[in-house]
């Protein structure tokens, strides 16, 4: 019956600093939906939200699982991996003296991805095969675009239904931001994946997103609804095409 999210009027920050103003989206069964926005204004304080990570001050964030609803703030994020939402954060965020193959495991602490940790486990080996040669390399030792695949890899690991993906961009050459973006369209559609992502690089971002939002101070500027309309858009043209 499918996976989608809402939030609805979200008001968050970081003690007395308030980061998001009434933020409102939706992202439904199937889609890609990116939110764009340059550093600073806001995505990942929401991606974080979504997460558990950080707890709103007030407004909701609505997980729709085959048919049932729940309200995602208050919950810890344990609860929320176990109710299929997984985060590829930015920086990626690895254990470096762990190896590939520990850190992938560490992403399979969900329940319901326990009894099929050998399988998902030869998925993300066939989907990146690099890490299956590097098994056992310390992931702290692996190059920048290697370690993306890890943290992708390891949000495979638990089933998800939800993927919410982070900067991907961030520290990568633009050939690696290129095959990073195309491997998540692709696996968004070998795994009947919903997917959020957060993104400064547009014209990566258009090229897989379904449609998309633009934040700007907190705020959702402009609400896309498909990536031609996100691409003829002026705030997207001042800011990201030079135009």
């Amino acid at each position: 019956m499918g996976c989608s999210v809402e939030i609805n009027n979200i008001e968050a920050g970081y003690g007395e600093v308030r980061v998001l103003h009434g933020v409102s989206l939706s992202v439904k069964d199937g889609e890609t939906v990116v939110l764009l926005g340059s550093n600073g204004n806001g995505k990942s304080t929401l991606i974080r939200c979504i997460a558990g990570l950080v707890e709103p001050t007030a407004g909701s964030v609505i997980l729709k699982v085959d048919g049932k609803e729940t309200n995602l703030v208050g919950r810890t994020p344990e609860e929320i991996v176990g109710l299929g939402v997984a985060l590829v954060p930015e920086g990626r965020r690895l254990f470096p003296g762990l190896t590939v193959e520990e850190n992938l495991m560490l992403g399979a602490y969900r329940r319901a991805a326990r009894r099929n940790i050998a399988g998902n486990l030869d998925f993300v080996f066939a989907t990146f095969p690099v890490l299956a040669e590097r098994r056992h390399q310390l992931a702290g030792s692996m190059s920048g675009g290697e370690q993306q695949m890890v943290a992708v890899a390891r949000a495979l690991m638990s089933e998800p239904r939800l993927l919410l993906v982070d900067e991907p961009s961030v520290g990568l050459a633009p050939i690696l931001v290129s095959r990073m973006i195309a491997k998540i369209r692709e696996l968004k559609e070998q795994r009947n994946l919903t997917v959020l992502m957060a993104e400064q690089n547009f014209n990566q971002a258009i090229k897989i997103a379904d449609r998309g939002y633009v934040i700007v101070h907190g705020e959702i500027e402009f609400e896309g609804k498909s990536a031609a309309d996100l691409a003829n858009n002026e705030i997207i043209k001042q800011y990201y095409l030079g135009t």
